[in-house]
């Protein structure tokens, strides 16, 4: 929205290398780690009741843990081109899982530009090859959990493993062999916690026998709500298949007949309980179903940490903490059971809310928190910015760094706005578009012309629709008029309202192995 000034750039704790100012010291190194669907609600410095992450936890007291940063379209693809745009989905043109254009702007082009190193390694999922990177390595499309293929621009290579650990191992190696005459700008993005949830051998079996608490509205039904959260097809108990839940196929099924096997919808299991095989149905089958999700979720996310611990470790050992800024965030939130479901894309606090944890022992006070409105277009700006560049004027968002040295402006926003345009889509989630403020939200599914509202004070996990209360006219006749200004002004004029762009990321293969 606004290039950084001069007078910002001189507020920093250090002067920049090769900027507008022409000062020639060093410019921190940008590592930035990025895991696909890791709700915040699964990290214990957030307050998880589920589970614990050490090392998540020592990037958040050593530097900052912002609680209010959200995706503007929470889904993968999109909110990557996002990250690496800093403009919504109508402006980038990437509004559901499209291809995306590598070559327009970005912020790897950018820094690029300005003397970085710059490196790609792990999940990209936008269809189309990295551009402005000068390494890049990644996987094709989604990637597998286990034994991985990555590829680059001389070929693909199939690596023994667990892909978290290789997608760091790799990460790791790149910065071992960079050119060291230059600042480095690093993503390092996991498959990880992405369904299907496989858990390496190890947290297979640490969570297999734990019982996961359930979240209070496990069993919402969704009574007071529109059409849409009744229609959606991502539900914990009613839509996972057996493919999620892991069970083991009957012998001799292949081909097509086990993948129809697979993508089934169990409405029975069969199971063993204390040495007793049983057949659960009904709660008995829900609760299982519950417990299975988790137990596998959680048990990738104890890979995530272990490895953000690893890449922390090695900055330090290589005399790199004090001018590396390490960023640890995912592309959006995720379900973990709350409304019933699993999965994102709804505006609900749970799926729109990213982790964003930062440590940067030049700039932020160790221990920090912030409760400042970021969304995802601020990141490239953010980057930018830490490198002493101005921010191009067509990005939608603003750099962290004044938020991070307790220099909130007094313009900061004061509410974000959201977009969602996949629907049907695999889990039949309906289109809608709102606004989040401090205090409330207002969701419009347009196509079904269907509004909700909370206030996130009084009902923190949206289970009570004011939208029609008449107490609430007032505050839903101003956030409407809110809305309508910020959809003006982040100049969205419904373009891809009817859009189903033909999707691609999902089939990219990889080209031939490498000699």
């Amino acid at each position: 929205m606004e290039s950084i000034s001069r007078r910002s750039l001189l507020a920093l704790p250090f002067a920049y290398g090769a900027s507008s100012l022409g000062a020639q010291v060093k410019r921190p190194n940008i590592l930035y780690i990025m895991t696909d669907d890791h709700a915040t609600q699964a990290i214990s410095c957030y307050g998880s009741k589920i589970n614990q992450t050490p090392h998540l936890d020592r990037l958040a007291s050593s530097g900052m843990r912002m609680d209010r940063v959200f995706a503007t379209n929470s889904i993968c693809t999109p909110s990557r081109a996002t990250i690496l745009t800093g403009k919504y989905s109508h402006m980038n043109g990437v509004p559901v899982f499209n291809r995306f254009d590598g070559g327009q702007q970005t912020v790897a082009k950018l820094l690029q530009q300005a003397g970085y190193y710059t490196a790609m390694v792990g999940k990209w999922h936008l269809g189309s090859n990295p551009t402005g990177f000068d390494y890049w390595n990644i996987l094709p499309g989604q990637g597998v959990y286990n034994n991985p293929t990555l590829y680059d621009k001389d070929g693909s290579e199939t690596h023994k493993g667990y892909a978290t650990d290789i997608i760091a191992d790799i990460s790791i190696d790149v910065l071992k062999n960079r050119p060291k005459d230059k600042p480095f700008f690093m993503m390092s993005h996991h498959k990880a916690p992405h369904r299907e949830w496989t858990p390496s051998e190890k947290y297979r079996k640490m969570f297999e026998n734990k019982r996961i608490p359930e979240p209070a509205n496990l069993r919402d039904d969704h009574a007071g709500r529109t059409d849409a959260i009744k229609e959606q097809r991502q539900s914990v108990f009613r839509d996972m298949t057996r493919n999620d839940l892991k069970l083991k196929p009957p012998p001799g099924l292949a081909g097509p007949e086990l993948r129809k096997w697979l993508q089934t919808k169990p409405t029975e299991v069969e199971t063993e309980i204390d040495g007793v095989k049983k057949t659960l149905t009904g709660k008995e089958l829900e609760d299982w179903k519950y417990q299975r999700y988790m137990q596998d979720y959680l048990g990738c996310v104890q890979s995530v940490d272990d490895n953000v611990g690893r890449m922390l470790d090695w900055l330090d050992a290589n005399g790199l903490k004090d001018n590396t800024v390490v960023i640890y965030s995912s592309d959006q939130g995720f379900f973990l059971g709350e409304h019933g479901m699993y999965d994102k894309r709804f505006m609900y606090e749970e799926s729109l809310r990213m982790p964003f944890l930062v440590r940067w022992p030049a700039g932020i006070k160790p221990g920090s928190t912030s409760t400042a409105i970021g969304i995802n277009c601020d990141f490239a700006p953010t980057f930018l910015d830490l490198a002493g560049q101005p921010v191009p004027k067509d990005m939608q968002g603003r750099s962290f760094v004044p938020v991070w040295k307790g220099n909130k402006p007094r313009d900061w926003r004061t509410a974000m706005y959201y977009r969602y345009y996949h629907d049907p889509g695999d889990h039949n989630t309906r289109a809608h578009y709102g606004i989040r403020t401090d205090r409330h939200k207002l969701i419009y599914f347009w196509k079904k012309d269907q509004w909700e509202c909370y206030d996130l004070v009084a009902d923190p996990h949206e289970m009570r629709n004011i939208y029609d209360d008449p107490k609430a006219q007032k505050t839903v006749a101003a956030l409407k008029q809110q809305l309508a200004q910020l959809k003006k002004e982040v100049k969205d004029d419904d373009q891809f309202a009817n859009e189903q762009p033909k999707e691609s990321s999902y089939v990219q293969a990889p080209p031939p192995k490498k000699r």
